[in-house]
């Protein structure tokens, strides 16, 4: 198994919103591995802050553009490269969709109320950081 450096299981990512109504929305995208519903997310780049990475990718993941809320919602933990990650989550309200970006070709993305979002989510803390979270 190929090593990692620590700074990879640092992470950011956003739960993209838009209001729908009185409602809102929320983008979820699939993972390139197994094409379950997550949320844009990534490695923290060396020199970036935890909102800019967590900005590139809901460029990148899911083609939207936006506001990150400040501060941070929470943080959730996935085990990945024989570690584990920990991500900062944050809130995107969206004011841009793209046609196409950068994973298009790999990823499917999928706006959906928030009971929804929660149900097709499998991270059980993930899950729960949405079920608390409001736009």
């Amino acid at each position: 198994m190929k090593t990692r450096p620590p700074w990879f299981y640092k992470q950011s990512g956003v739960i993209p919103y838009r209001k729908a109504g009185t409602e809102f929305e929320i983008l979820l995208v699939t993972s390139k591995r197994k094409g379950s519903w997550i949320i844009p997310k990534g490695i923290i780049d060396p020199g970036a802050t935890a909102p800019e990475s967590a900005c590139k990718e809901a460029y990148e993941e899911a083609g939207v553009e936006g506001h990150v809320d400040q501060p941070m919602i929470g943080r959730y933990r996935y085990d990945k490269w024989g570690g584990t990650c920990v991500v900062q989550v944050f809130g995107m309200e969206v004011n841009k969709v793209l046609e196409s970006w950068p994973e298009s070709d790999v990823r499917q993305r999928k706006w959906m109320s928030k009971d929804k979002a929660i149900q097709a989510i499998e991270e059980p803390a993930l899950k729960k950081l949405i079920r608390n979270f409001s736009a």
